[in-house]
C-alpha cells in the first residue's frame, strides 16, 4: 500500500474539524473505523426496507398499463434488475472501502468545485423522490379513508392530502434527524412485520382472486413485432435495469458505516439481494394484480382487489414509502454538505422535508399518475446512468492505475491535491446526458428522442448514456488524473478511515463480487464490534448466514 498525505481524520468537507467523541456525521468526513459496524444484516434492511414500498407494485403494473404481457413484464424486470442491482453493489463495496458518500467520492473524476454540479442535481432529484414517494402515500391513505367514509374518495382532496403530507413529512424528517444508527433501527424493527404483511398479501392476491398468468395484452391490441421491443425496451429503462441505476448515487452514502474487516463479498450480497428481492416481488404482484383492473394507481390496485382486506394492508405498507424517503432525506443533507453549504446535517433534514412538500402539490396535481412516474423515472436514468459510467472507469480503471489516497476527497477548498475543476468528468457527464436523451422513448413527448423515435420507440437511453460518458472519460480523464496522482508527502501513513484504491485483477468470477473494487488487501485492523440485543436475531442470522460460502462456514480455507 502507497503512503498518503494524510489529512486529520476529523477534517469535514469545509476544511472544519470534529472531536473524536462528536458526530461524526453531522459534519462531512471519512467514517471512522471505530463508529463503523461489523453487522452486515443492517444493509439488507435498509435496502430491503426502502424497497418494500407501493412505488414497487406501481411499477410492475406500469408495464401492464404500457401494453405488455405478464410474462413480458416478469421477464423485463427479473433481467433487468438482477443487472442493475449487480452493478449497484459496486457503489456499495466503494462506499465501505473509502468511508466516503457518494458525492465525495465523485470529486476525484469531476474536480474540488465541479463536483458541484452533480451534487446538486442529486439534492434536487432527491426532494423530487420525496414527493413522488409521499404522494404514494397520500393516494393510499385517501382510498383508506375514502373506504370508512371519512373523504369522498372521487373527488380531489387537495386540502386533506396536503394536511396528511405535513404530519407524513413530519416523521420522515424526524428519523432522519437522528442518522444512520436511527434509520439503521428503523428497518431493523419494521421490515420483518411489513414482509409477513406483504406474504399474506400476496398469498391472497395469487391464490384467492384468480390471476391470468397467461394474459398477453389487451384484448385486441396485444403487442407483437417492433412494438412489444419497444414497449419491453421502454419498461426496461423505468423498472428494470434503470431502477437499478437509480440508487447508484445512494449506494455509498449508507455501506460506508461498514468496516473495512468486513468480507466484501458479504456486504455486496446482503446490499443487492436486499435490494432486488422486494423489487422483484412486488413488481410481480403490482403486474398480476394490474392484470384483473388495468390501472396503475397505488390505491385503486390495493382498493380494488383487497376490499376490506385492504385495511389492515394499507397501514403497514405506509412503512416502505417512509422507510424510502428518511433515505432521501438524509442523503439530500449529505450532497448538500458536498456542496460546501455550511450549514449542519439535522437543519439540512428540515430543509428537504419543506421543499418536498412543494413537490407533493406538483405531483397531486398530475392528472396521469403512469405518465407522470414514467417522465420521472427517465430523467433520473438520464444523469445516473452516466454518472455511474463516469464513476466506473474512474475507480475501476483510471485509480487503479495511478491510485491516490482518498483522504484528499476530504480537503479544503483550495487544496492542490485535486483539480478545481475536472473538465473530463464534467464534458463527459453532459456528452453523457446528451445521448441519453438521444436513445429515451419516455411516455411524454419531450422525454423521447430523435434516435429512439426513428427506431420505431426503442429506448436505449441507459445503455446509450452509461457507454457513451464512460468512453469520453476513459479518453480525457487519465491526463488528468495523472497530475494529482503522485503523493504529496512520501512516507506519511494514511489515517484510519482514509484507503488507496488499488491492486491486481481478478483471476475468478468467484473472487471477483469480493474483490469487486480492485485494491490490496488491506491489514489486519481493529474493529468496534457494536452487536446489540437485537429482537429480530432469527432473521438477522439468516441474513448472515445466507451472504456467507458454505465453504467459508465449514472452514478456514479462504483468505480474506
Amino acid at each position: 500500500m502507497r503512503d498518503t498525505k494524510a489529512s486529520s481524520p476529523g477534517n469535514d468537507a469545509q476544511g472544519g474539524h470534529t472531536s473524536p467523541g462528536g458526530d461524526v456525521e453531522q459534519n462531512l468526513q471519512a467514517i471512522p473505523e471505530s463508529s463503523r459496524t461489523r453487522s452486515v444484516s443492517g444493509q439488507f434492511w435498509i435496502w430491503a426496507g426502502a424497497n418494500l414500498a407501493p412505488i414497487n407494485w406501481v411499477l410492475g403494473a406500469l408495464g401492464i398499463q404500457l401494453g405488455l404481457g405478464f410474462a413480458d413484464t416478469v421477464t423485463v424486470l427479473v433481467a433487468g434488475n438482477l443487472v442493475g442491482m449487480s452493478l449497484f453493489g459496486i457503489f456499495v463495496l466503494l462506499g465501505q472501502r473509502t468511508g466516503a458518500t457518494g458525492m465525495v467520492l465523485a470529486r476525484a473524476a469531476f474536480g474540488r468545485r465541479g463536483n458541484y454540479l452533480p451534487s446538486a442535481i442529486q439534492a434536487v432529484l432527491v426532494i423530487g423522490w420525496c414527493a413522488v414517494n409521499t404522494w404514494i402515500i397520500l393516494d393510499l391513505v385517501m382510498a383508506l379513508m375514502g373506504k370508512l367514509g371519512f373523504v369522498d374518495a372521487d373527488a380531489a382532496n387537495v386540502g386533506p392530502k396536503v394536511v396528511v403530507a405535513a404530519l407524513i413529512m413530519a416523521i420522515q424528517v424526524t428519523i432522519a434527524w437522528f442518522g444512520y444508527k436511527a434509520i439503521a433501527a428503523f428497518e431493523r424493527w419494521t421490515v420483518p412485520p411489513t414482509i409477513v404483511v406483504l406474504i399474506a398479501m400476496s398469498a391472497v392476491a395469487w391464490f384467492g382472486m384468480h390471476i391470468d398468468w397467461s394474459y398477453a395484452g389487451p384484448a385486441g391490441h396485444i403487442l407483437h413485432g417492433g412494438p412489444r421491443i419497444a414497449a419491453m425496451t421502454t419498461v426496461m429503462t423505468v423498472i428494470g435495469i434503470g431502477w437499478g441505476i437509480t440508487w447508484f448515487t445512494y449506494a455509498a452514502d449508507y455501506s460506508r458505516f461498514v468496516s473495512r474487516g468486513v468480507p466484501r463479498h458479504k456486504v455486496y450480497l446482503a446490499s443487492v439481494f436486499g435490494q432486488f428481492l422486494p423489487v422483484v416481488w412486488l413488481g410481480i404482484l403490482g403486474a398480476s394484480l394490474a392484470t384483473k383492473s388495468g390501472s396503475a394507481d397505488p390505491g385503486k390496485l390495493i382498493v380494488d382487489n383487497f376490499g376490506l382486506l385492504a385495511i389492515p394492508v394499507l397501514f403497514l405498507v405506509l412503512h416502505g414509502p417512509v422507510a424510502t424517503n428518511i433515505l432521501n432525506i438524509y442523503t439530500f443533507s449529505v450532497a448538500a454538505q458536498a456542496l460546501d453549504i455550511k450549514i449542519k446535517r439535522r437543519a439540512l433534514n428540515v430543509g428537504v422535508g419543506v421543499l418536498a412538500l412543494g413537490g407533493v402539490v406538483f405531483f397531486v396535481m398530475q392528472e396521469s399518475f403512469a405518465n407522470t412516474l414514467s417522465t420521472w423515472l427517465g430523467a433520473l436514468v438520464a444523469w445516473v446512468a452516466a454518472w455511474g459510467g463516469i464513476m466506473l472507469v474512474h475507480y475501476l480503471w483510471v485509480d487503479k492505475r495511478k491510485p491516490v489516497g482518498i483522504d484528499r476527497l476530504f480537503d479544503p477548498i483550495g487544496t492542490r491535491r485535486l483539480p478545481v475543476v475536472n473538465w473530463a468528468g464534467i464534458t463527459a457527464l453532459l456528452i453523457g446526458i446528451f445521448s441519453t436523451w438521444l436513445f429515451m422513448y419516455g411516455v411524454e413527448p419531450i422525454m423521447q428522442g430523435p434516435i429512439a423515435t426513428a427506431m420505431g420507440g426503442i429506448d436505449l437511453s441507459w445503455l446509450a448514456g452509461g457507454l457513451v460518458a464512460a468512453g469520453v472519460y476513459a479518453i480525457l480523464g487519465p491526463r488528468v488524473h495523472a497530475r494529482y496522482a503522485t503523493d504529496a508527502v512520501q512516507g506519511v501513513a494514511a489515517p484510519a478511515g482514509s484507503d488507496v484504491v488499488s491492486g491486481d485483477p481478478v483471476d475468478h468470477v468467484a473472487a471477483a463480487v469480493d474483490a469487486a473494487i480492485p485494491g490490496e488487501d488491506l491489514p489486519d485492523v481493529a474493529v468496534m464490534d457494536v452487536a446489540a440485543v437485537d429482537a429480530t436475531a432469527p432473521m438477522v442470522a439468516a441474513v448472515d448466514a445466507a451472504a456467507t460460502p458454505a465453504s467459508e462456514r465449514n472452514s478456514a480455507l479462504i483468505a480474506e
